[in-house]
């Protein structure tokens, strides 16, 4: 007898087969791992044994999440992302000791990597226009990786994890069966992580906990403050300021743009983000704020835009009356303030000046430093410490110096080839349309945000290539439900033999 979930052969269908695999894959994790973690962290100091305990605790789910759940993943590794730095902040605070380098640097990239997994599983339904673009980003970082693995040794690896794990989410979103709920769904767990990030950052605005107090203490980082209420530059849970404005952001222009996106907290939400982003003082990210709303707004239909407008009135004028009340507002309106007059702001004349000393740097050298030149992957080869290109207030100079002029290039031709994907999605008319929109205004603000810092690899190359994967992922969307509403075609000779049988019973009635 043959059983239901087997073929003709009595033999295990396919996705039977994939299910048995799956769980013998998750029975051997679970068994080999903690085996693996007590034997390596036996060799290890008790120092980098706790580092690679919370790294474990965090990766583990990830893990089991891209097994059973993929499409959580995402919202998990997001949590991941928003807490990690501040795990490592308490670990260093709990020995007394401060660590430039840690382990726990690599969870959010481990946790990320592991998008991976349904990626590989799911690879065959893959289609030609996003294995074109991996293709066309591959070519630059491959050339960029070997240039950076000769220059750079082990930090160009690091640094490779950071353009290839955020470009991962690309596939990921392709492959994956979201439907528009789930998209919706992931935005609101977003908004709701960003609103947890802005409570805590305001906390630590208004009273600086022991341990953020050590690390701003012992981090050599002048620009984010003193460790005193009221004086320090908000990085929350992060690991500086300019990452947490960055994943405030980011979360922060759904929010304002559509109710489904707000999360659990809704205006209140709104509110919080922005406040904690005001006390970031990153103006880079109230301008990215500006331009992705901006794009958004003209992008929608008449009905849309103003509708939109009328939400960021009103938040506007919400902040109008809010910021003069807020503890320390005098410096938070002294630092916009600064917006009036850039060409007295010494941030915008250091980045000129640093325009005038590297290009020359540049065309000196074309082939360009590799992967792993720019950014913290310079500590990994320099006993901790930043390297000359470690601090990189330009994005443009950044690539250029890590890609070289014909890896640079190819790099941005492989954004163009992106942008004209996404104006597919946003030509279109359909209800799905307005996901398109948001892959516009990531595409648009992370490019003008190059002026400030290399925005395609970190924390915020995972944001963006997030809701550019959601936005390129809405054809898929589209064509399933085509598929699924689209009546059943008949092939002629069917329909001769259809036609027949039908006058035989006609006959045969009669």
């Amino acid at each position: 007898m043959t059983s239901r979930h087997s073929g003709s052969t009595g033999l295990p269908l396919p996705g039977n087969l994939r299910t048995v695999v799956t769980a013998g894959i998750f029975a051997a994790v679970c068994a080999v791992v903690p085996l693996m973690i007590g034997f390596v962290s036996a060799k290890l100091s008790s120092s980098s044994s706790l580092q690679l305990a919370i790294v474990s605790a965090l990766l583990f789910p990830a893990f089991l999440l891209s097994l059973l759940k993929p499409r959580l993943l995402v919202s998990y590794t997001l949590l991941v992302w928003a807490v990690a730095p501040e795990l490592r902040r308490l670990a260093d605070w709990s020995e007394g000791t401060y660590h430039s380098v840690s382990l726990l640097s690599l969870a959010p990239l481990l946790a990320g990597a592991t998008v991976a997994i349904p990626v590989l599983r799911e690879i065959h339904t893959l289609k030609r226009p996003h294995m074109r673009l991996m293709l066309l980003f591959a070519i630059p970082l491959g050339y960029a990786t070997l240039v950076g693995l000769a220059k750079n040794g082990v930090g160009s690896v690091y640094d490779l994890l950071n353009y290839l794990v955020p470009l991962l989410l690309l596939l990921y979103f392709a492959v994956t069966p979201f439907t528009a709920r789930d998209i919706d769904k992931l935005l609101g767990t977003y908004a709701n992580i960003a609103v947890l990030v802005a409570v805590y950052g305001i906390i630590q605005y208004l009273t600086v906990p022991a341990w953020d107090a050590f690390w701003m203490q012992n981090s050599g980082m002048n620009s984010i403050g003193t460790p005193h209420p009221l004086e320090v530059r908000v990085f929350s849970t992060l690991n500086s300021p300019g990452p947490a404005a960055t994943f405030l952001v980011f979360a922060l222009v759904p929010m304002i743009l559509e109710k489904r996106w707000r999360g659990a907290f809704s205006w209140i939400g709104v509110l919080l983000v922005v406040v904690c982003l005001l006390t970031t003082l990153v103006r880079a990210a109230w301008l990215l704020l500006l331009v992705m709303l901006l794009v958004y707004i003209a992008s929608s239909s008449s009905k849309g835009k103003w509708k939109t407008l009328i939400q960021v009135v009103f938040v506007a004028l919400a902040l109008f009356w809010i910021v003069p009340k807020l503890p320390g507002a005098e410096g938070l309106t002294a630092r916009m303030e600064t917006l009036s007059s850039i060409q007295e702001d010494r941030s915008y004349n250091d980045r000129l000046n640093l325009l005038g000393t590297m290009i020359p740097a540049i065309k000196s050298n074309p082939v360009g430093q590799g992967i792993g030149s720019v950014g913290q992957s310079t500590k990994l080869g320099n006993s901790g410490e930043l390297g000359e290109y470690g601090i990189m207030d330009n994005g443009f100079i950044a690539l250029l110096l890590t890609f070289g002029a014909p890896g640079g290039l190819l790099f941005f031709i492989a954004l163009g080839a992106v942008a004209r994907q996404i104006y597919g999605r946003v030509a279109g008319t359909n209800r799905l349309q307005l996901y398109g929109r948001l892959a516009l205004a990531a595409w648009v603000g992370a490019v003008v945000g190059l002026v400030s810092d290399n925005g395609f690899s970190g924390l915020k190359a995972y944001l963006i290539w997030m809701l550019i994967g959601l936005g390129l992922g809405v054809r898929e969307l589209i064509e399933a439900g085509r598929k699924e509403a689209a009546p059943a075609v008949i092939e002629p000779e069917t329909e001769s033999v259809l036609a027949g049988a039908k006058g035989q019973a006609a006959a045969d009635s009669r």
